[in-house]
């Protein structure tokens, strides 16, 4: 419980601090929506169905991730323009790293709903069924950044932050996938310990 009161405390701190002076108010809006709707529904559903502490340290590292990008907008983010200094890149690759944990996050969320509530005891399916969840999100997204270009010309330019770049749409979608693969290769070992913890915890079926 406390790590998770923590996790929010801290995700609510940084987006106070955030909405003093963003770059472009619109953009904020538009890039922490996410987090204004994750934490109302993670709220309402902390004592039916609590998560993994390993899942609620991700989510909030999501919405920092987030949170950045949206004070700064992705293509004027610091931590961005050091990482272009030290690989030598001709853009800000600040975008990439919040398409990666949108890869990553979401695959962790289906895979812990699928196996705690029974949906699948297939430890191969549900990560194959994860890996394509996290894909349709990062999907979904792109199309939400299409939609707002149509509906706001020239002032989503922030949101996109595509910065000429022809194939970032593509490139999107594929930083989300090697996010979600990361994810199920690495941490499914780590995530099956947390989940069977909370399976004797709740007496949820699980698979563990």
């Amino acid at each position: 419980m406390y790590p998770a009161l923590t996790a929010l405390c801290v995700v609510l701190a940084a987006l106070l601090v955030s909405a003093l002076s963003p770059y472009d108010r619109l953009t904020w809006w538009l890039e922490v929506a996410p987090v204004l709707i994750a934490i109302p529904v993670l709220i309402a559903t902390r004592r039916r169905l609590p998560l993994t502490g390993l899942l609620y340290a991700l989510i909030a590292a999501h919405a920092l991730v987030l949170i950045y990008g949206g004070t700064y907008t992705y293509a004027r983010a610091p931590l961005g323009f050091w990482m272009a200094d030290w690989f030598g890149l001709d853009r800000n690759p600040y975008d990439k790293i919040g398409h990666f944990v949108q890869g990553l996050v979401p695959a962790l969320i289906a895979r812990e709903i699928l196996l705690r509530l029974g949906y699948l005891q297939s430890r191969a399916m549900a990560g194959f069924l994860s890996g394509c969840v996290a894909l349709a999100i990062s999907a979904a997204y792109e199309l939400i950044e299409w939609w707002a270009a149509l509906l706001l010309g020239q002032g989503a330019d922030e949101f996109l932050g595509t910065q000429g770049y022809e194939w970032d749409t593509q490139a999107d979608m594929g930083f989300a996938l090697l996010g979600a693969v990361c994810a199920l290769v690495l941490l499914s070992r780590w995530h099956d310990r947390q989940l069977a913890r909370l399976a004797v915890a709740d007496g949820r079926p699980t698979g563990v």
